[in-house]
């Protein structure tokens, strides 16, 4: 079994126990970039996070957008990168942009 089929179906698991969930993937990279594309963090309710976006350098900011999704705001594409004020913020110093899709299990 494949990480990420592995992580769906901990999304799943989690989602029939009456969780609400979020998934972030990596949809695009340039660059030096921590994780490739596919890579994913499934996050739920509760606080509880399984994989990995970016080896730890992003994922708070990834954390706080899935919960405000996870609540009712819609998908949203997020970007980061040297050139990108947030993304020193977050601690992406990697040299690379990385992009994250973040949506709602429903």
């Amino acid at each position: 079994m494949s990480e990420e089929e592995r992580l769906l179906r901990e999304a799943l698991a989690w989602k029939r126990e009456g969780r609400k969930v979020a998934i972030a993937t990596v949809v695009s990279t340039w660059g030096s970039s921590p994780r490739p594309v596919g890579s994913m963090l499934v996050v739920d309710d509760r606080g509880r996070m399984a994989g990995s976006v970016s080896g730890g350098c992003i994922e708070g900011a990834v954390v706080k957008e899935a919960q405000a999704i996870m609540e009712g705001a819609p998908p949203k594409l997020l970007e980061f990168g040297v050139s990108d004020e947030q993304a020193w913020e977050v601690g992406l110093a990697c040299g690379g942009r990385v992009k994250v899709w973040v949506e709602a299990l429903t």
